[in-house]
């Protein structure tokens, strides 16, 4: 299940109005923002509430394994993201489908192993079976569509295999 009670309180707390972070920020929001990449196994350094250069790496990694821009700053989609530990405004994706995020979904299934075609961004038969290759070995429902389950998964191989 992606969202119990206490992943949808963190959602709503995201949903409050958290600082944007940056580079050389300091203080409780910080703070907060390292103990939660730590919770999440991106940052292993000192809880010392400056932004530092370590900080802005362990960001960028969360952000790439959630499919966030890797940016290094702390919006409210990676504030959310962070709350819940789950991708944010990821679109449902089936066949026919283009674009950069199907290539994201490609390099992902390639990671797996469940996809050894040209990563072309087109969701055509061979990305279709991949994805639904993946979702039978992950105990998802097995219908080609990435949507919210499927992009939790997928970003739960990002995280083991230290992203793409």
């Amino acid at each position: 299940m992606l969202v119990n009670e206490s992943n949808q309180t963190f959602t709503n707390q995201a949903q409050l109005n958290k600082p944007i972070l940056r580079l050389g920020n300091s203080g409780f929001a910080v703070r907060e923002l390292q103990q939660i990449l730590a919770e999440r196994g991106a940052y292993f350094g000192a809880i010392h509430g400056t932004f530092n250069e370590e900080v802005e790496y362990a960001v960028i990694l969360f952000q790439n394994w959630l499919f966030l821009r890797e940016d290094g700053i702390v919006g409210s989609l990676t504030w959310q993201a962070l709350y819940t530990g789950a991708p944010v405004n990821m679109p449902m994706l089936k066949r026919g489908a283009k674009g950069e995020v199907v290539m994201t979904l490609q390099q992902v299934l390639l990671v797996t192993g469940d996809f050894n075609d040209e990563i072309n961004g087109v969701f055509g038969p061979h990305t279709d079976a991949a994805v639904r290759f993946f979702q039978k070995r992950n105990g998802l429902l097995v219908d080609g569509i990435v949507g919210k389950n499927t992009w939790y998964a997928l970003s739960q191989v990002r995280q083991q295999t230290g992203g793409c």
